[in-house]
């Protein structure tokens, strides 16, 4: 018995031993720090993975645009330079407008809300990121977007010639139909284009002010909630494919386990952020109503412009989420 025993032992060994000598490598590159939630939970994904597949799947994450940039993300998976990494969807609206369906302002201001129009919109994204040889698996919404600034702000007459950072074209249009000058600035650059000047302002959740600890240098943050911007975890088409059906399965388990925990996450931490931003000596207040209703005027317009160039399927995204709602 015992020899038959240590037969089995050592077959089990070796079983081990083979499925990590094939595991394959993933690097998943992430463009925020280790520390904000949705880094956080690309390791929690990445940890399921790697359990889920029995070690088939090994994924090493690297947050703060340490292994590509954000804005070198997508390409980087499209391309296999990476087979799995996250990006905010709608920092791709200006190569495919119908991406920017979540920075459309004031249509979902809440996270039920928001999951709705995913929900609406989802089927009709997913098909125009497979055709750029990407698959989601899974998304997970921001906190509402307000404003900062280092003064106080009633109004657009505030905030003539300000340099706002943006993020994708909603925060640039909004820039510039407030009179600023919006600049293109990673979040990973944040800290740095705030201590040199080169962005004075910018709308974001809570979250990001307070991952880059802007209260050291700006003072006033506007809770407007213009909309929960949503980031996606994409994989390669190709390699997705060529997994076989047991493995993409476990994966998409780890996936929507994660997704459904991030989304949970980021509701929890939505107050605290803005605590956090207040305890460290920021303003937090609600916009001033004349500052709301010229920002749900840009909202409105940018609503049509955002339909004619997306087109019908923009259309049929609102025309779903209005009959869910």
């Amino acid at each position: 018995m015992t020899k038959i025993a240590n037969i089995l032992t050592a077959t089990a060994l070796s079983a081990v031993m083979a499925t990590a000598a094939h595991a394959e490598k993933w690097d998943m590159p992430m463009a925020y720090a280790a520390s904000n939630f949705h880094s956080e939970m690309g390791v929690v994904f990445a940890d399921k993975v790697r359990d889920y597949t029995a070690g088939a799947i090994d994924i090493t994450v690297h947050p703060g645009g340490s292994l590509f940039k954000g804005g070198e993300i997508k390409r980087a998976i499209q391309t296999g330079q990476a087979p799995i990494g996250e990006r905010f969807m709608s920092a791709h609206a200006n190569e495919a407008p119908l991406l920017g369906w979540d920075n459309v302002p004031f249509i979902a201001t809440s996270y039920e809300t928001n999951e709705k129009l995913w929900q609406a919109a989802k089927d009709k994204v997913n098909a125009q990121l497979a055709d750029q040889n990407l698959v989601t698996l899974y998304t997970c919404a921001w906190p509402g977007q307000g404003f900062y600034f280092n003064k106080a702000v009633a109004s657009s007459k505030d905030t003539q010639g300000v340099k706002f950072r943006s993020y994708n074209t909603a925060t640039a249009t909004f820039a510039e139909e407030l009179g600023m000058i919006p600049v293109q600035v990673e979040a990973a650059e944040l800290s740095q284009a705030l201590a040199t000047g080169v962005a004075e302002a910018f709308i974001s959740s809570g979250s990001t002010g307070y991952d880059r600890k802007v209260w050291e240098h700006l003072s006033h943050y506007y809770k407007v909630n213009a909309w929960h911007p949503r980031n996606y975890v994409m994989v390669n088409k190709g390699i997705w494919e060529g997994l076989s059906d047991d493995t993409r399965a476990a994966i998409q388990k780890a996936a929507d386990e994660t997704g459904a925990a991030c989304a949970q996450k980021s509701a929890d931490l939505a107050d605290w952020y803005f605590e956090q931003l207040s305890a460290n000596g920021m303003q937090v207040e609600d916009a001033s109503p004349e500052f709301l209703a010229e920002l749900e005027r840009i909202g409105a317009k940018m609503k049509d412009d955002w339909i004619a160039a997306a087109g019908d399927d923009a259309k049929a995204i609102l025309d779903a989420y209005a009959a869910a709602k």
